[in-house]
């Protein structure tokens, strides 16, 4: 098993400093590679610079600039050069499947807050005995720095990532080869139906509300970016006040993102311990919350029909809010982990379905909440009902594997 550890670094402030630094040369040589792609593409050839080339180059830029690229780890900067590569794989991607593609962009030393070290030992070293009641990691250029380990880290370290995030810092330790720890039996499986008004409804009956952490901080999140705002957007030096709204802003964003993260953890591990098999819809949440396309009034040239975009994008901002995708790998990583099975199924219709008869129908859904099915009669929640019908296929499923 692949498994993901995340710890508080508890530096010093001159090893704060070295770890703003770093970030700073990185961001750097990121933008620096990609001005070089940038110009050899408009003036040299269509094909561009490939990231063996640019990788090639960084022992020269090391030995031109000792103090800056030279002090930090060979392989991060390579590291930092293949993220720049993935990131014009996935435009060229996007482009050849006419989507919008999203040219990467230049990064401000602001929006740069991560460095990777591709292997443990290479310019880092995870530093963890059962004897010492002190865990660091060591990072070239920096030192040996603190770690607040609040668990054991099992398995092998593969990679290590430093990460700014506010005025905080972490570790980020990916490990393979990460023994599973299986849960007892308990013989019950269950189909889940994931929602706005109650984040999921499980076969069994069982609502669990939806917590909207984001509406819960609306007035307070809107409160500071008013704030922000009345700053000058482009200023040629950033004030301090306007770094401080700015971070007032990035604070309850955080707040909301750990809100969230806490509750799907919850949830996820619950109903691992509680069932062997569990059944969900098969979502696709990009889709789900796409803005709908304005559509011309044949009657009336040069106008669109009403598209209700503004009640869309209500529903969308509630759909995100829940974090579905989140929560379903957070789901998915649990269940691995103990053992249990987890089963994705179509998701179409799951509310229009009677589970008692069969019988589909756009009127079977009276309202948000009610299920009536028209040919038998049968009544009960709505979500209730999708939650059935996600476990009666779900089952079906089981037996076609079997």
């Amino acid at each position: 098993m692949i498994r993901a550890y995340k710890f508080r670094l508890r530096p010093t402030a001159g090893q704060a400093r070295a770890l703003g630094e770093m970030l700073r040369d990185h961001c750097s040589l990121y933008n620096g590679a990609l001005q070089e792609r940038r110009d050899a593409y408009r003036h040299v050839s269509k094909t561009g610079i490939t990231y063996g080339g640019q990788s090639a180059q960084l022992k020269e830029i090391r030995a031109f600039d000792p103090q800056r690229q030279g002090r930090w780890s060979f392989s991060s900067q390579q590291a930092t050069l293949r993220r720049l590569d993935k990131a014009f794989q996935a435009f060229f991607r996007r482009a050849g499947a006419g989507q919008t593609p999203g040219y990467p962009r230049f990064k401000g030393v602001g929006h740069f807050d991560t460095v990777t070290f591709p292997k443990n030992g290479d310019g880092c070293r995870w530093d963890s005995t059962p004897h010492d009641p002190v865990t660091r990691v060591r990072l070239q250029g920096v030192g040996h720095v603190r770690v607040h380990q609040h668990r054991p880290v099992k398995g092998r370290v593969k990679t290590i990532s430093v990460k700014r995030e506010g005025k905080h810092w972490y570790v980020l330790l990916a490990c393979d080869e990460v023994p599973a720890e299986p849960l007892p039996a308990t013989g019950s499986i269950v189909g889940i139906d994931m929602g706005v008004t109650h984040f999921l409804t499980t076969s069994n009956g069982e609502h669990v509300a939806n917590p909207r952490f984001l509406e819960a901080s609306a007035e307070a999140l809107a409160e500071a970016q008013r704030h922000l705002d009345t700053f000058p957007r482009r200023t040629r030096r950033r004030t301090k006040k306007h770094r401080a709204a700015a971070r007032a802003v990035a604070k309850i964003h955080a707040k909301i993102r750990r809100q969230r993260l806490d509750h799907h953890h919850k949830q996820a591990l619950a109903l691992v311990r509680e069932h062997d098999v569990i059944g969900h819809e098969r979502l696709n949440i990009t889709g789900m919350t796409q803005t709908p396309a304005p559509k011309p009034d044949l009657a009336r040239p040069g106008s669109f029909l009403p598209s209700q975009a503004t009640a869309k994008a209500g529903l969308n901002r509630s759909i995100l809010d829940a974090g579905w995708g989140q929560f379903l790998a957070i789901l998915a990583n649990k269940a691995e982990s103990a053992g249990r099975r987890l089963v994705a199924v179509d998701a179409r219709n799951t509310s229009r379905t009677c589970p008692d008869c069969g019988h589909v129908s756009r009127e079977n859904r009276v309202t948000q909440a009610k299920f009536e099915c028209t040919a038998c009669g049968f009544g009960a929640n709505a979500d209730h009902v999708g939650a059935l019908n996600v476990l009666n296929r779900a089952g079906l499923v089981l037996c076609d594997v079997a």
